[in-house]
């Protein structure tokens, strides 16, 4: 028997051991990412001032990510899971051939994802201040750059999400729930 799993005295086999991962301020500012970005997204061309309450939101969690990615606990670090070029194609065929190698925190390809996805935030905010200040107000091309900053992100977080379910099937883990009880099979 693996010596991840938990036995009764009984001999029945109960659920496989799991390890604490995502502490609570990486899944707080997960899910309060999802809901501002949707909300911004959601918003944009209609509610102008919950679109920038959303933005303003999105950057300030930004921020604090940027300072919990340098400080954080363990596998929040930027150090856990920023891998070389190489390490995140070479990881990106595995999973193509269903043969990528698990890791406790974030796998190559999630760890680029995580680093794209902060950067195009950070872009998208810094696109999203610019329009509300008197030399940028009404200027096209800011505005132009918002919007395709905005479907980037989308994309992103599409490619993100459908990553989540390949790696989720691939190693036999729910990555979801993971990201809402911050812990994961310790094997």
């Amino acid at each position: 028997m693996s010596p991840a799993l938990e036995t009764l005295d009984a001999g029945r086999e109960m659920r496989p051991a799991t390890v604490r991962v995502w502490d609570p301020l990486v899944r707080i500012f997960h899910w309060s990412l999802v809901i501002a970005f949707a909300t911004a997204w959601a918003t944009g061309d209609e509610l102008q001032s919950v679109h920038e309450i959303a933005g303003y939101t999105i950057a300030g969690l930004v921020g604090i990510r940027l300072v919990w990615g340098l400080v954080g606990s363990t596998h929040a670090r930027f150090s856990d899971f920023i891998y070389r070029p190489s390490t995140v194609i070479r990881y990106l065929f595995d999973t193509v051939l269903f043969r990528a190698k698990r890791y406790i925190g974030h796998n190559p390809a999630g760890g680029a994802m995580v680093m794209a996805l902060l950067a195009m935030l950070a872009a998208l905010c810094g696109t999203g201040i610019m329009m509300t200040t008197d030399a940028f107000w009404g200027v096209e091309w800011v505005e132009e750059v918002h919007e395709a900053l905005a479907n980037l992100a989308l994309i992103l977080v599409g490619l993100h999400i459908a990553g989540v379910f390949v790696a989720s099937a691939e190693h036999k883990e729910n990555l979801v729930r993971a990201m809402i009880t911050g812990r994961k099979r310790a094997e």
